[in-house]
């Protein structure tokens, strides 16, 4: 410990080195050298200083030799003095003195502080230290001039650390509600003195370029007393009693102790006006559109029941990509009667694939609302093509026909040498060279190479068809690239469920649109910019199993 002390550029005080030597002035050198090693040293320090054998002992250091060593070196001829008359080295990290001690400690992370103190009682008393609390704090969980607030509230940045932000820390991240089939977006974070869930709503429709909503659901903080206190925020008459319960690794469970707080003395009609106004921004007179009203109240019925006792599961944003198309991340898409909704855009070496967080009756949140082939990219014909939903349909489904046979003749391939293999002949064996040559040379086709990539203009014209209903008349008139894509469809109850090809537009590193053709519909997506702490994905590996996860509690 004493080498890490020196290489970290930290040494002893020199009230310390003062107060070491005044201890060890009646005791004898411990030091190591055989007998005559320290013969000549001696001899050499009593001819360069000029004194006696009786005024240059090892263990009899006066006052003028504690000033002149008092570094516990001494120069002569260029050796160095090593006759033990100034303090030793420590020889375990106990000897280091407490500022020291403070330093190395606070460089520690918080989980590790808690087996320091049980090592003896003399770090249990330096863990006591504030300093080392507020640099956990502040490295951790980015606390700043929060933690003067909370001093001037009395409460110690030990006590924040270890009763509230390392019991919860778990919790921080992104995570989807189990809410049916309309899921969700919570954001859990250190917000000031809190740690608060906060639920993120869409904008309202059709505007998808205006930033996220939010609303707290719960808090947890230690205001009121010095332990963590849970309050649920749902309703509108202010926090309340609530509780936070870990189901097990990655899930949670939130539950609402008075439930009495969500009631409004109007009774539902009057909650469902105010959730109305706060989940579409008008009045349901203002919404001509039958069937969206039966959507609506729907949604109301299905959410409004669950108190917000609600189960979450830990979600990833998802890892970035060298070869990536743009930067993945979340997206805010409109799905016509049902609004805006939330996806999550992720790339797989030659797919771009869109996950809904947010869903409804038809498609639910969990499933893979858009697959996009990227080695399949489609060139847009002049503007007055372009408006032709013939002409579109046509370079569309020519692509989309040239995959299914692809798709039928891997099957077929697969078949065959499932076939040989059972009747044991060595034909099998080819038939299985076959397949694998096949899907060889269709791996290297779904590479996007240079000539996909370069054969699109950077910036192209870009105009919708005639007769595709848009939520957004306001679109942009330019695009990079266009690829073949999927996009899936079905019907009430995630009934009958199945792809059906469309356009994929990219439009520049924020926005991007899907054209369903079988349904005549755009969809324009724009990208969340919140800042989202603790949610990135671990590996690429961790974030597919959790998208399997999703889809599988949907399906």
């Amino acid at each position: 410990m004493a080498v890490c002390a020196r290489l970290c550029g930290v040494g002893q005080s020199r009230r310390c080195r003062r107060r070491q030597r005044q201890n060890q002035q009646d005791q004898a050198s411990d030091s190591d050298m055989d007998e005559e090693e320290e013969e000549r040293i001696v001899g050499q320090r009593q001819s360069d200083v000029g004194g006696g054998p009786e005024s240059g002992g090892a263990g009899s250091a006066g006052p003028g030799d504690a000033g002149e060593y008092g570094c516990g070196h001494v120069h002569t001829g260029g050796s160095v003095d090593r006759t033990g008359t100034g303090p030793p080295h420590p020889q375990s990290l106990s000897d280091l003195p407490p500022e020291l001690l403070v330093e190395i400690f606070s460089l520690l992370p918080g989980t590790a502080l808690p087996n320091a103190a049980l090592v003896c009682k003399k770090f249990r008393q330096i863990l006591n230290t504030e300093t080392i609390w507020k640099r956990r704090c502040m490295e951790e969980f980015g606390m700043k001039e929060d933690l003067r607030k909370m001093e001037v509230g009395g409460v110690s940045s030990r006590d924040l650390y270890v009763k509230l932000l390392h019991p919860y820390r778990h919790i921080l991240g992104i995570w989807q509600p189990d809410i049916g089939p309309y899921g969700g977006l919570l954001n859990v974070v250190v917000d000031g003195l809190f740690i608060i869930g906060w639920m993120y709503l869409p904008p309202h429709d059709p505007r998808v370029e205006d930033p996220m909503r939010r609303r707290p659901l719960f808090r947890i903080h230690m205001w009121e007393s010095q332990k963590a206190t849970v309050e649920c925020m749902y309703g509108h008459k202010g926090p309340h009693k609530g509780d936070i319960q870990t189901v097990k690794k990655d899930e949670f469970s939130t539950k609402c102790n008075q439930t009495d707080h969500h009631r409004m003395p109007g009774g539902r009609q009057e909650e469902f006006r105010t959730w109305l106004e706060e989940e579409w921004g008008r009045t349901l007179e203002e919404i001509f559109h039958e069937h969206m009203q039966e959507l609506i109240l729907m949604k109301f019925i299905y959410t409004s029941q669950y108190d917000n006792c609600l189960t979450y599961r830990r979600i990833y944003l998802p890892p970035a990509m060298p070869s990536a198309l743009l930067q993945p991340g979340l997206f805010k898409g409109t799905y016509g009667s049902h609004g805006l909704e939330i996806v999550m855009l992720s790339f797989h070496e030659a797919s771009a694939r869109a996950t809904k967080l947010t869903g409804d009756p038809n498609v639910p949140a969990g499933q893979l609302t858009l697959d996009v082939d990227l080695s399949r990219p489609v060139v847009l014909p002049d503007l007055e093509q372009q408006r032709n939903i013939e002409e579109l349909s046509r370079l569309v489904l020519g692509v989309h026909e040239e995959v299914q046979r692809e798709l039928e003749q891997q099957a077929k391939g697969t078949s065959a040498a499932v076939r040989d293999t059972t009747e044991g002949a060595c034909g099998g064996a080819s038939g299985a060279d076959g397949v694998k040559a096949d899907h060889g040379a269709c791996s290297e086709s779904c590479q996007p190479g240079p000539s996909s990539s370069s054969n699109p203009p950077e910036a192209q014209p870009f105009v919708l068809p005639l007769g595709v209903m848009a939520r957004n008349e306001v679109y942009p008139r330019t695009c990079r690239k266009c690829f073949y894509g999927t996009g899936l469809i079905a019907g009430h109850g995630f009934t009958s469920p199945e792809r059906t090809p469309g356009l994929f537009v990219l439009f520049d590193e924020d926005r991007f649109g899907f054209i369903w053709l079988e349904l005549k519909s755009f969809s324009l997506y724009s990208r969340l910019t919140d800042h989202l702490a603790h949610a990135h994905a671990p590996n690429m590996e961790r974030f597919e199993a959790m998208l399997r996860n999703m889809q599988s509690w949907t399906s």
